[in-house]
């Protein structure tokens, strides 16, 4: 396997920023990339692989400390299924308390409008609400 896609053609291929490439080089999710004679990055198809894969990890909200944790299982070559499907369901856990905290936050914060006159006087219930304990 040739190693022929620059990081602009890398970044097509993948929909990921160039400079979020350069990011996940720094932080060892990407390893680091072979140089051209002119010291250019350059990528094969197993880099455009492995960034699809944090790409759609990121997607779904994993951190990079569970993308790393996921990463170096299939690095190691010896993971089980069980694994892998244990952090995913501490992620989705994690996912389903967000959203409740999101779901908390939307419904404080609706009733703080509601409250709301819309007057064109500075006293405002939204304000004092949020500076009150």
């Amino acid at each position: 396997m040739t190693k022929s896609l620059l990081i602009g053609e890398l970044s097509t291929r993948t929909r990921v920023n160039i400079e979020t490439i350069r990011f996940y080089e720094k932080q060892n999710i990407l390893p680091v990339p072979a140089r051209s004679a002119a010291g250019r990055r350059i990528y094969d198809d197993a880099d455009v692989k492995r960034l699809n894969f944090i790409h759609r990890c990121r997607g779904l909200g994993f951190s990079l400390k569970e993308i790393m944790s996921l990463l170096s299982l299939v690095d190691d070559g010896n993971y089980t299924c069980k694994q892998i499907h244990e952090l995913t369901a501490t992620h989705a856990a994690d996912v389903k308390e967000k959203i409740q905290t999101l779901q908390q936050m939307e419904l404080v914060l609706e009733e703080m409008i509601e409250h709301c006159s819309k007057g064109d006087v500075p006293e405002c219930p939204i304000i004092d609400s949020l500076f009150s304990n």
